[in-house]
């Protein structure tokens, strides 16, 4: 057995980025951000000092969809996921490598309108209330999981 799994809470270091990977007319949403955490102790001396890391953030799918009308720079979000590492040769054919957070849930802890945003699964829920609200009673509401799908990679 063995769990592959990251919760991070900080604030988005810049408005996120959106692309499409695949085929034109049959691709796969995409949302990637940065995310700094941060950590105040005091050193020795008895100094409070304060480290920030910074994370990589990779949402796809629906998820892409909430982070791409939500989340801006400066933002505070809780985000759930697994690590993935990834490498690449650049053009100088020179080894590189990335680790991102591959994010299934995300939650907004600012303000209370993105907390109604939030939802509890995947940031989708509210959205599908809302959708729901507007739709006449007879038609049956869409399924929306990013479990369904599978990742490019």
């Amino acid at each position: 057995m063995s769990l592959n799994k990251a919760m991070l809470i900080g604030r988005v270091g810049k408005d996120p980025e959106i692309r499409y990977i695949g085929e034109v007319n049959n691709s796969t949403k995409c949302a990637s951000f940065s995310l700094a955490t941060s950590e105040r102790y005091k050193n020795k001396n008895g100094e409070v000092k304060e480290t920030t890391e910074w994370h990589s953030i990779v949402c796809w799918r629906q998820v892409a969809d909430v982070v791409e009308k939500y989340v801006h720079k400066g933002d505070q979000v809780y985000v759930e996921g697994k690590i993935h590492r990834r490498e690449w040769a650049d053009e100088r054919g020179e080894k590189r490598h990335a680790t991102d957070i591959v994010v299934d849930t995300i939650q907004f802890l600012g303000n209370r309108q993105q907390q109604e945003i939030s939802g509890n699964v995947n940031g989708v829920r509210a959205m599908e209330r809302q959708a729901q609200a507007a739709r006449p009673q007879n038609t049956p509401a869409p399924q929306v999981s990013a479990d369904d799908d599978d990742l490019p990679f």
